[in-house]
């Protein structure tokens, strides 16, 4: 008697990696004749089709027939949950933020053996099961498939209700397991592995972990900070560059979270004095995600950071990370040269290495090849060969680079220039007809070149080489939901050195403050730029020592845009707020 639920009529081992016209006749929903007619149809007047679309198209299988048969091809099976009856303990097994993010529903659970059973909308969702597998801690997982309007309603039914925040507080209200409470008790320095190991593979830590994982990429968050205290442990996310807390997570869960995440991390769970670092791969439908994992003892525990790298949250496009269309066009030229360094400088998450990324995805074309030296490599970009430094292996800047020279490259990144012996390879290699991309840590355009000349470079090497440094910042964009016009203070002017003649006719906006922005007023960044191009007066007076201030003047007087010039045009129009722009960027004064 077939199980309940399930369509084919013959086992899926009997149609898996077959072609899908022999699964069809097997199904017995065509002769032989259909599918060599299809066959036919496919290399004559249907070219470009797939069989299965011909056989609908000819009135011989239904598209559900055709779903079946995919699925057995992948070794899936094809179940109508409209006829299946699911236990509540599988509706628990998954939190909601897990099952609406993975667009699965799970429908057989066994907590004896861990073993889950979870349909899905595709048959090419496999990445939940090794998600399951990996982060969930699932030691058996099936994959069926259904229809997507089935799940859809099951989800609706099932995990639509709650928020994210009531889920949370539905897994904290579980009483806590002895291998927690035995964890609980004990200091940092006593406790031992096994101890620790049980309460890592609690389920209310595993579910706990997963959760404020979920909640932190539905947030759109860039950090997961978990900070032990004396009396507290704080979970905050990082939002928009500003850090919230969201859960209040108890400190009895402090040592099994942390230990839980460096598991995922591949890292020792009973080393706890010397920081580590590693990485945990998630692949949603959405795209992969990758958290980049930074562990620090405290005194009063581990400090754990998740630097959240979400690809499908990125926009590596040129023309879509906020340039102006002046700014666009001077971007355009400068990453064209055949030759020279173009330095982007700002402070830790001023969005460099997406600027970089964007101008290295314009020029990934079949006849370049591209080079890039990383510490780390935050997002794998196909036709891009990426180095990731090592310096427990002396695997440098420097050495990659020097490698890098003899791999024949037209274009190479260096993550950073740290230091003279690196900053002398990337003049080497643009003065041999490379261009050179790079990123410094400065205030603006113009101190690079006291930084650069600091670090021991020669300047008429600097001018010989350098093509061009663009500065940024990422200001909060107002949310659009709540976006409301105000008119500032005059105090608020001042802040700008503006007078309230000079904005005569201009409206200013904010937010208001709504659900969509967590009260904030903002919901995601825009960069702002400076531009700096070098030219021959600005090479004159690099080597003549010239100040940063004289540097600073020549360029505005050559058309440069500072970035608190460039923070108030985005106020102008409607994009973001003074108290932002004022924040990030320094006085002209």
């Amino acid at each position: 008697m077939p199980e309940p639920g399930v369509i084919s009529p013959i086992p899926v081992s009997e149609m898996v990696k077959r072609p899908i016209g022999r699964i069809l006749v097997k199904l017995g929903k065509i002769v032989r004749d259909d599918y060599q007619a299809a066959v036919q149809a496919q290399q004559t007047t249907h070219k470009g089709k797939r069989l299965g679309q011909i056989l609908v198209e000819m009135g011989k299988v239904t598209p559900l027939d055709v779903e079946v048969a995919l699925a057995g091809q992948k070794g899936l099976q094809y179940l109508d949950l409209a006829s299946i009856e699911i236990p509540p303990a599988a509706l628990g097994a998954l939190q909601a933020a897990s099952a609406n993010t993975y667009r699965i529903v799970p429908i057989a659970f066994d907590a004896a053996s861990k073993s889950i059973t979870v349909a899905m909308q595709s048959r090419d969702n496999i990445a939940a099961a090794d998600d399951l597998r990996n982060v969930f801690g699932f030691r058996n997982v099936t994959c069926v498939v259904a229809d997507p309007k089935q799940i859809e309603a099951l989800l609706a039914k099932h995990y639509g209700g709650k928020s994210m925040a009531e889920a949370g507080k539905a897994i904290l209200a579980e009483q806590d397991s002895a291998a927690v409470k035995a964890a609980a008790g004990r200091s940092a320095a006593s406790i031992d592995v096994s101890t620790l190991a049980d309460a890592t593979s609690d389920n209310k830590v595993v579910q706990m972990l997963h959760h404020l994982i979920m909640m932190a990429i539905n947030d759109k968050a860039s950090d997961i900070h978990m900070e032990p205290f004396e009396d507290e442990f704080k979970v905050r996310y990082r939002i928009d560059g500003v850090l919230y807390e969201m859960l209040p997570v108890p400190k009895n869960l402090a040592m099994p979270l942390v230990s839980r995440v460096k598991v995922l991390a591949k890292l020792n769970i009973s080393e706890r004095r010397l920081p580590q670092d590693g990485r945990i791969e998630m692949s949603l439908p959405s795209g992969q995600v990758d958290l980049r994992v930074a562990v620090l003892p405290t005194m009063f525990g581990e400090s754990v950071v998740l630097r959240v790298l979400d690809r499908s949250n990125v926009q590596l496009d040129l023309e879509r990370i906020g340039l102006r269309d002046d700014d666009l066009a001077k971007v355009t030229a400068m990453i064209n040269k055949p030759n020279g360094i173009v330095i982007v400088t700002g402070p830790t998450g001023s969005g460099k290495t997406t600027t970089l990324y964007a101008a290295l995805n314009k020029l990934n074309e079949r006849d370049t090849k591209l080079l890039t030296a990383e510490d780390p490599v935050e997002y794998d970009i196909n036709g891009l060969i990426q180095c990731q430094v090592n310096v427990e292996q002396e695997l440098t800047f420097a050495r990659l680079l020097r490698s890098f020279l003899r791999q024949d490259p037209d274009i190479i990144l260096v993550g950073e220039v740290r230091d003279l012996e690196t900053a002398q390879i990337a003049i080497q290699a643009s003065l041999t007809g490379h261009l050179v991309f790079t990123t410094l840590h400065t205030n603006d355009a113009p101190s690079s070149i006291a930084r650069l000349l600091d670090l021991g470079v020669e300047s008429f090497l600097l001018t010989a080489t350098l093509e061009a440094i663009v500065a940024q910042r990422l200001v909060r964009r107002i949310c659009t939901q709540c976006k409301e016009e105000f008119l500032p203070s005059e105090e608020q002017l001042m802040e700008l050195a503006l007078r309230p003649t000079d904005v005569a006719g201009r409206t200013f906006f904010r937010g208001r403050g709504c659900e969509r922005c967590n009260k904030s007023g903002y919901k995601g960044r825009l960069a702002i730029f400076e531009i700096m191009v070098m030219n021959d007066p600005l090479r004159e007076l690099i080597m003549g020592q010239g100040s940063t201030a004289v540097l600073r003047h020549e360029a505005r007087k050559r058309g440069m845009r500072t970035l608190r010039e460039c923070g108030l045009l985005s106020i102008y129009d409607g994009q973001t707020t003074i108290d932002e722009v004022v924040r990030e960027t320094l006085s002209e004064d």
